[in-house]
């Protein structure tokens, strides 16, 4: 669960602009999901290689390039999908939990 919900907020922060891992990592410390390099990068790919995110390189004055992702029109489809099933699953959770 934690899995499917990790790639769900990071096709989120992608959503919302241009942004490079380490402004993932940021958003996701922000929001208390302490998360690992480790396991981010392994889940870019694989999005990456479903279709679902692009990449562009861009130098760096800090070191080497870094590479800043977008979603493609694939990944933006997905992600309104998930935006409605997440509303529906957290309305039905709440009602259980009230």
């Amino acid at each position: 669960m934690r899995k499917g919900i990790l790639e769900y907020c990071i096709l989120t922060i992608i959503s919302r602009k241009e942004v490079y891992t380490s402004d993932i990592l940021e958003a996701l410390r922000k929001a208390n999901l302490l998360v690992v390099e480790g396991t981010v990068y392994p889940l870019l790919s694989r999005l990456k290689n479903n279709g679902l995110l692009k990449y562009r390189w861009q130098e760096s004055t800090d070191g080497p390039p870094r590479k800043y992702f977008t979603l493609t029109e694939e990944g933006e489809q997905l992600i309104a999908a998930l935006n409605n099933e997440w509303s529906t699953i957290s309305q039905a959770i709440n009602k259980i939990t009230e």
